[in-house]
């Protein structure tokens, strides 16, 4: 940590908890005790009113209300940064620490009146972008993507579709998304905009020119196109039946937008028909494999297969011998 970073940030921990000890600077600001008692003298060299108190229960602390200022927020609009900033936000793209000093700088500038509900607003909420059994993807140069899109500088990256080997590409980074907790590049690569996993990035280089970034784009928009292209082109209906008990459980799978609708015709009793509109003929068969013998499929023949071999290889795996 710079010093004059750290400096500000011994103030504003001062600030917020009244008394501190040493021990509990460095610990926060993951420095020495000796780095800390160095830098309170500065500190009260340059003016600040910081003092110590001895025996037991002292420390240190500012005097008479000492404190930084910050104006113009509400209550409301401080709860809500707190909260988009919150634990898990941002995850992988590297700027966890920056955040969590930023919002330490925040708090300790607020009027004590907003401090209390914009404290319980930071703990009210934790972002985990990894569905229940989902593996985390690896994405060590998200960081690098990030700030090449931030910096606007092209970038060669060497990059692998699954069953193929890696290769270049020079592409212009325009922007990050991400997907329930998978993370995407849109850049323009061979003249149009591309969409790279980037999790199958496995290196990353500046070519030293610019992006050439449209004026009008804008990535939300770009990604809803990206969307609606993917699941037009890889959507896979499936007609189920399914146990009443589960049908709650379908809906929440699909997210809604019409995904799952009632069949007339095809049900039995308890077991009302639907098409259920996955991305692809695999995911298909891999969301309702966790359904178990709750759900029976229909058609297509290609998804009734691929749950009859997910179902040989787990027998394989746990049946009896």
């Amino acid at each position: 940590m710079v010093r004059a970073d750290r400096l500000l940030s011994v103030v504003l921990l001062l600030q917020i908890h009244g008394r501190m000890t040493a021990a509990d600077l460095a610990a926060r600001l993951e420095t020495s005790e000796r780095t800390i008692r160095r830098d309170l003298e500065a500190l009260s060299g340059a003016g600040v009113p910081v003092y110590a108190e001895r025996g037991r229960g002292g420390g240190w602390a500012l005097l008479g209300g000492y404190r930084t200022d910050l104006t113009g927020l509400t209550e409301q609009e401080a709860q809500s940064l707190f909260l988009a900033a919150g634990p898990g936000a941002l995850a992988g793209l590297g700027v966890e620490p920056a955040i969590e000093s930023a919002m330490r700088k925040l708090l300790a500038a607020l009027p004590v009146t907003h401090r209390r509900d914009v404290e319980a607003a930071q703990a009210a909420v934790v972002v985990d972008p990894i569905g229940w059994g989902r593996i985390t993807e690896e994405t060590p140069h998200l960081e690098a993507l990030r700030d090449a899109v931030v910096a606007g500088r092209e970038l060669r990256l060497t990059y692998a579709k699954p069953g193929h080997p890696s290769s270049p590409r020079v592409v212009d980074p325009y922007g990050l998304v991400s997907k329930a907790g998978t993370w995407y590049l849109l850049a323009r690569s061979k003249g149009s905009v591309r969409t790279f996993r980037v999790s199958r990035v496995h290196a990353v280089e500046e070519t030293g020119a610019p992006t050439q970034r449209p004026d009008d784009f804008d990535l939300a928009d770009a990604w809803a196109q990206v969307r609606q292209d993917m699941e037009a082109r890889e959507g896979c209906e499936v007609l189920v039946r399914a146990a009443l008990g589960v049908v709650p459980q379908l809906h929440r799978m699909l997210g809604g937008g019409g995904r799952l609708q009632p069949v007339a015709g095809e049900g039995t009793a308890g077991w009302p028909a639907f098409t259920a509109t996955f991305p692809a003929i695999g995911a298909a068969a891999a969301m309702l494999a966790g359904l178990g013998g709750r759900v029976e499929v229909l058609a297509p023949g290609e998804v009734r297969r691929a749950l009859a071999a997910i179902g040989a290889e787990l027998h394989a795996t746990y049946g009896p011998p």
